[in-house]
This record gives structure tokens, sequence and C-alpha cells, in this order.
């Protein structure tokens, strides 16, 4: 639990662009794992649900600081 509220934290140092930039390349290595997945060369799965939690932590970050510019 610590290790979330470490990479929350380093999340909220970042800027805006950083952050979308983060988003896409965790969208990227998502699609990724799930083709591993699919063609049966993926040796760790518990990446898959990482991946996506780290997804939503980024947008929900992301969501926050747009909210706070406005």
């Amino acid at each position: 639990m610590k290790k979330t509220a470490a990479r929350t934290a380093e999340l909220r140092a970042k800027d805006t662009a950083a952050l979308e930039k983060e988003v896409t390349d965790l969208l990227k290595a998502h699609f990724g794992l799930r083709m591993q997945k699919a063609t049966q060369q993926l040796a760790n799965a518990t990446q898959l649900g990482r991946t996506r939690r780290d997804i939503a932590r980024v947008k929900t970050v992301l969501a926050e600081k747009k909210k706070a510019a406005q």
C-alpha cells in the first residue's frame, strides 16, 4: 500500500502534459499485455490488473488537476 501512495505522490508532482503521456504509454502497454494473453504468451497475468489500476490512478490525478485548474 505504501508503494501506491508514493506512486500517487509522484503523479501529483507531474504536469498535465506528462500525465497525458503517461496515460498513453500505459494504454499501449496494456494493449500489448492483452495481445500476449490472447496468444498464450503472458507469463504473469497480474500485470493486466496492475496496468489497469495504474491507468485509473493516472486518470484520477489528471481529472483532479483539470478540476483544480477551473
